[in-house]
């Protein structure tokens, strides 16, 4: 045997203990020798003998959906980012960067500039092609910008642009205005979603008046079927509580307060923000929270008036209940 061909048997020999030796350091547990098993739920890798876990904070490296069969599987399987609603082309096409740079970085020169500028006004002119499209994308991003104004969960956008969709296509948009509509989608959606905002907060972000949007959402709810279940009080006692920093205590005070206005029939027929607000302020009092009728009364945009009519309503109420 020649001493190549004993080099190469030593190497190889070599490689493959030192494979040995890798795979017993990721299959075997460091201090009792037990198999190791990946737990993808938690993203540790833990040993089934004495539990210790090796590996934590893994990197799950697979889809974010379940599938049940291979048909599921290949519906729901895709490359690039999902599908939304809340663009008008459901987010399939494609943009051309507004920076003129290539990929490493450097300038483009100017006729290649103006090459890129003619690319992006064409591109723009096929993402919407139709006036459909164009009332589209211009309702959508007004949807977004309230929503984010309103600090809006991406649930409540959805749901908002799939309002404002079904309104476009059961053309309930002839004699309204674009803005309107919109409006009134983020209204609803919110309401739906269970967290929602009154109509003088909506008005705020608008571009349109109150009576309007009023007036508008009746509509849309009517012609499409919404199911809006009527504004519970109680939905928004956790905004107001904590923008005014009052505790948990006060927070199940207020909620306390409005369900024995409910059980009293006292909250029939009245604002429920009204409610809401008083109820926060009549709790901070009751746990001995500082907070005034002037701080409750912007954070929930309603009169102090009105909080004070509200206020010795809730207290009323308690105090007819009768004693178990």
């Amino acid at each position: 045997m020649s001493d190549h061909t004993r080099t190469r048997q030593r190497t190889g020999e070599r490689t493959t203990e030192s494979t040995e030796s890798t795979e017993s350091t990721t299959t075997a547990c460091p201090e009792c020798s037990g198999s190791l098993v990946m737990d993808d739920e938690h993203g540790e890798t833990v040993c089934e003998d004495c539990g210790l876990v090796v590996e934590s904070d893994e990197i799950d490296r697979g889809p974010e959906w379940r599938a049940f069969d291979s048909s599921e599987k290949d519906e729901k399987s895709r490359v690039g980012a999902p599908t939304t609603n809340m663009m008008h082309d459901k987010g399939l096409s494609t943009n051309i960067d507004w920076r003129d740079k290539d990929a490493y970085g450097n300038s483009l020169s100017n006729k290649q500039r103006q090459k890129m500028q003619r690319l992006r006004k064409w591109n723009e002119r096929f993402r919407t092609r139709d006036s459909k499209e164009r009332n589209l994308k211009q309702a959508l991003g007004e949807i977004d910008r309230m929503a984010s104004a309103l600090g809006l969960p991406e649930n409540v956008r959805e749901t908002a642009s799939v309002i404002y969709r079904r309104a476009l296509d059961e053309n309930l948009l002839p004699g309204r205005s674009i803005e309107g509509v919109s409006t009134s989608s983020v209204y609803a959606a919110a309401r739906q979603a269970g967290v929602p905002r009154s109509l003088d907060e909506i008005t705020e972000v608008s571009r349109v008046e109150k009576s309007e949007i009023a007036r508008t959402y009746r509509y849309v709810v009517r012609e499409l079927g919404l199911e809006v279940a009527p504004a519970d009080p109680e939905s928004y006692v956790p905004r107001f509580a904590s923008s005014l920093e009052l505790s948990d205590e006060a927070e199940h005070r207020a909620r306390q307060l409005l369900q024995n206005a409910k059980e009293q029939g006292v909250h029939s027929g009245k604002s429920p923000v009204g409610l809401a607000a008083a109820a926060v302020y009549a709790a901070a009092l009751l746990t001995n929270e500082k907070t005034t009728q002037a701080a409750v009364s912007e954070v929930a945009d309603i009169s102090e008036v009105t909080i004070r009519n509200r206020y010795h309503e809730l207290l009323e109420a308690e105090q007819d209940l009768p004693v178990a």
